[in-house]
């Protein structure tokens, strides 16, 4: 019984931000996923023993999959908020014209925007800063209220779950990217107003400075608001996912 907690636990602490990431090394992330295993097992044991006192070899095999998909479901929802808060980084970088300058890889292993790495950096710190990490281990003790260890894995169920988080987080980063893309559309086209009346001025060479400037300002404005209210509506996810 405790290894079937193990296979849930451990599948979603492997997708899940910053448990998950390719930095912290493999045996530290299995023995956090034991630890976890361990402190949860009291809670969980009592709940799934009534339901595993007849099972078979092959229905324990079976329960030993579908437990470890169910946990890289819960996972994959939560890393779904921050790939998208990481694709809000990339626009911005791209309308503030940051787009070809890439960063070094902390969390995945390609180069992204400098702008990209530092939201998801600082909010995967601020995961931990804020007790959010302590929700994740409380929705997983939940999950076994509405995905008991019974209910085998649902491939159609799993694939609304994870539309409805990659709703939820574009609708969010959609809502906390549309500074950037209001001031990207002002700026280039009052510099486009300014090239037709000026053709010979090389508006475009002029306009990149101002452009990142006001860009940059941005940022440094909307930056810890806009890191709030992505925690919140993580927040809420966890809570009413």
């Amino acid at each position: 019984m405790t290894f079937l907690v193990f296979c849930r636990i451990g599948g979603c602490l492997m997708l899940m931000p910053g448990f998950g990431s390719a930095r912290i090394p493999a045996q530290v992330r299995l023995f956090l996923a034991v630890s976890v295993t361990l402190a949860l097992a009291p809670l969980l044991i009592p709940v799934i023993e009534g339901d595993l006192a007849k099972a078979t070899v092959p229905t324990v095999v079976q329960l030993i999959a579908s437990e470890t998909l169910i946990g890289a479901l819960l996972g994959v929802m939560a890393r779904i908020f921050f790939l998208a808060l990481q694709f809000m980084g990339t626009a911005a970088s791209m309308l503030m014209g940051f787009s070809g300058m890439g960063d070094a890889p902390i969390e995945d292993n390609e180069p992204s925007p400098a702008i990209a790495t530092m939201l998801t950096l600082t909010a995967t710190v601020l995961l931990f800063a804020t007790g959010l990490h302590v929700e994740v281990m409380r929705a997983l003790v939940a999950s076994y209220s509405v995905l008991t260890v019974t209910d085998f894995f649902n491939p159609q169920f799993a694939l609304a779950k994870v539309t409805d988080a990659a709703s939820d987080s574009f609708i969010l980063v959609a809502q906390l990217l549309s500074p950037f893309l209001a001031y990207s559309l002002i700026v280039n086209f009052l510099f486009g107003i300014m090239n037709k009346f000026t053709p010979v001025i090389p508006v475009f060479f002029v306009s990149a400075p101002f452009l990142m400037a006001g860009g940059l300002l941005l940022l440094y404005v909307t930056f810890s608001e806009a890191l709030t209210l992505f925690l919140s509506g993580f927040q809420m996810f966890l809570a009413n996912g």
